[in-house]
């Protein structure tokens, strides 16, 4: 009988208070313990915005050191419910034209055909999408690349140290004698919401061509979630030489990361 009465187990009543007391203690340590994991959570979060944030204006930035002089512009609205599009030419070579005697000299009283590289030959495309071959770019009515009155085409692969181009009269001769090897133009579009950021993205756009607008092209995302967005451009700050201004909101789970980038871009053609 005594053997009985000290293996018997836990009472109810025992169990009940276990229970009570470990739920108590069990609250009292969430108290203390979620502010800590709500803020590694909100910081893993603002890191990640961050992250994206920066990674998209990178790519920007380092697109705009690519483009023609005078050729970076702004068009449409930064808001709700419109689109803003940062266009620019880009460039993937150059170099110097020979500009007298003797040898295949490039003429500006004539159309001409070809001419004769000083230097290295950079990379040239003929075929169906042709690179561009741009002289002295101003970015005004007369030398404006966008409307092609100082580009043509380049219409055969380089002969040892001579390019060949689409019949051509350039208007204006470059002091440097220098020329670009462009290739079709591009934009980095931006659609903001700021009431439903889910929505909102900045693209990279592609393949609309020449004397196209960009809203016919083939955007590339960058960023989702944009609830800000907004480009300037100063053509000319210091001497020939532009920026580019850019602000970048990204919101997600009632979290914002707001960065700000500044691009410098040569405008020396």
């Amino acid at each position: 009988m005594m053997n009985a009465r000290r293996l018997r187990g836990f009472t109810l009543v025992e169990m009940i208070m276990v229970i009570v007391i470990t739920g108590i203690i069990g609250g009292i340590v969430a108290i203390f313990i979620r502010a800590p994991m709500q803020g590694y959570v909100d910081s893993a979060r603002r890191a990640e915005l961050t992250d994206i944030a920066d990674t998209a204006l990178r790519r920007v930035t380092r697109d705009l050191r690519l483009a023609l002089p005078n050729s970076v512009r702004v068009t449409g609205v930064c808001g709700d419910g419109t689109t803003c599009y940062l266009e620019f030419i880009p460039t993937k070579g150059g170099g110097r034209y020979r500009a007298g005697a003797p040898g295949d000299q490039l003429l500006f009283t004539v159309a001409d055909t070809s001419f004769e590289v000083l230097g290295p030959m950079p990379d040239m495309v003929a075929g169906a999408s042709p690179d561009q071959i741009v002289v002295y770019n101003l970015g005004i009515t007369g030398a404006d690349a966008y409307a092609g009155s100082n580009r043509t085409a380049v219409s055969a692969a380089p002969a040892g140290a001579i390019a060949n181009i689409t019949s051509k009269k350039f208007p204006f001769e470059s002091p440097g004698h220098r020329f670009h090897v462009v290739t079709s133009p591009m934009s980095f579009a931006c659609s903001q919401s700021s009431t439903n950021p889910a929505l909102g993205t900045l693209s990279l756009v592609t393949g609309y061509g020449w004397g196209a607008s960009p809203a016919t092209g083939t955007p590339h995302l960058l960023a989702g979630n944009v609830s800000a967005c907004r480009f300037t451009y100063d053509p000319l700050v210091v001497g020939r030489t532009g920026v580019v201004t850019l602000h970048l909101s990204i919101t997600e789970e009632g979290e914002t990361v707001t960065l700000y980038n500044a691009a410098h871009v040569s405008n020396q053609p």
